[in-house]
């Protein structure tokens, strides 16, 4: 069952979806049934490995406020090597737009701490176990907002050097932790990989392939919702992974399906339904109409941006973008034979020695 938005064009519709960061918008008529927990009994093939730990790295939940007193939940990953005497560099991790923390950004978060960096994982609002109503609900300053709190806990840390306290966004977090870091200067270093400029994708979609009448066919219909909601009307949902795969699901749909629905990264926070995971509401998607994170990124400098993608990725436009408008210093990183998603979890392929050269110089360097 399809949304108003929708058109009859298959390939149109996963176009102007896309920039949600997946295809196939609508309610859910199929049965859901609930996704598996985390799991690696079984070794996963081209290099997957998005439930990774390490017996170097002790980690431990936390929660904290953001500064309009919404709890943000997080995973604070410490080297257990760590001389806690000292004060040390530290970065967070934010993961892609529709996800949890646990998928992408602990494993970012845990090989940077094997780098000897303390780090933290964060559940954006609205997501995983951070709080905001209705759940899965858009709200592009309120993402940027987790960023700047996690940055307020992680400089409250004895063990922490807040001069030197850096950040990595992962696909739609990318986006969010530029649009923090142009007002918040204490975020000293950004990284972004496989990055999705959310307010761009929304939209225009990919390769700008979506009209404004377009555009303004999904704003009508989310106002419609909006309104269906006030008055008593369920919640409805777009974007997000599709449950199950057809002979016609589009190949950037089977590339986020491969990720967000088997047990390569699959993952269902306490509390949310399987069958809305990675989907945000439909009358409030509308918000990243009016997110355009690459304004006046070049304010940034002189703190310094590396920008990550792969050579196959279908996001690979949104980086080059923001490293075209970005000041120095700046740098385009292309990971040659990476698509988007294999970015997310694929450690053959994740350039972590390239995100650690760049944070030893230009945290531990800079604040030597």
């Amino acid at each position: 069952m399809k949304t108003q938005a929708d058109t009859t064009s298959d390939r149109r519709e996963f176009l102007k979806l896309a920039g949600t960061g997946v295809a196939a918008a609508g309610l859910l008529s199929t049965a859901g049934t609930a996704l598996a927990t985390p799991r690696k009994s079984t070794p996963l093939p081209n290099g997957a490995d998005n439930f990774y730990t390490s017996d170097k790295v002790a980690v431990q939940k936390v929660t904290l406020k953001n500064q309009y007193q919404m709890t943000v939940a997080g995973n604070l990953f410490v080297p257990k090597s760590l001389d806690r005497k000292k004060r040390t560099p530290a970065i967070v991790v934010g993961h892609p737009m529709g996800a949890v923390k646990e998928q992408s950004a602990n494993l970012y978060a845990t090989k940077m701490a094997e780098q000897g960096f303390v780090t933290l994982s964060l559940d954006l609002a609205f997501w995983g176990g951070s709080g905001g109503q209705p759940r899965n609900a858009v709200s592009p300053d309120m993402y940027a907002e987790s960023f700047s709190a996690a940055v307020d806990f992680l400089g409250s840390q004895a063990f922490v050097d807040r001069r030197q306290i850096g950040a990595i966004g992962v696909c739609g977090s990318g986006s969010f932790v530029i649009s923090a870091a142009k007002i918040d200067p204490r975020i000293k270093a950004i990284a972004t990989v496989s990055m999705y400029d959310m307010g761009a994708a929304n939209r225009n979609a990919l390769n700008h392939s979506q009209t404004l009448e377009q555009r303004k066919q999904i704003i009508a219909a989310a106002a419609e919702q909006r309104q269906a909601e006030f008055d008593g009307g369920a919640i409805r949902y777009t974007g997000g992974t599709v449950l199950a795969l057809t002979a016609d699901t589009h190949p950037i749909q089977r590339e986020f399906f491969d990720f967000y629905r088997t047990p390569r990264g699959e993952f269902t926070p306490a509390g949310a339904s399987a069958r809305t995971t990675t989907m945000p509401t439909m009358s409030s998607n509308v918000k990243f109409m009016n997110f355009y994170p690459f304004n006046d990124i070049e304010t940034i400098s002189p703190r310094p941006m590396l920008f990550i993608t792969g050579d196959q990725a279908h996001s690979r436009e949104f980086s080059e973008d923001a490293y075209k408008r970005a000041a120095e210093p700046k740098e385009l990183f292309i990971v040659p034979g990476a698509g988007h998603v294999d970015l997310y979890d694929r450690v053959t392929l994740i350039p972590f020695d390239k995100l650690t050269s760049f944070f030893n110089k230009h945290l531990v360097g800079a604040g030597a």
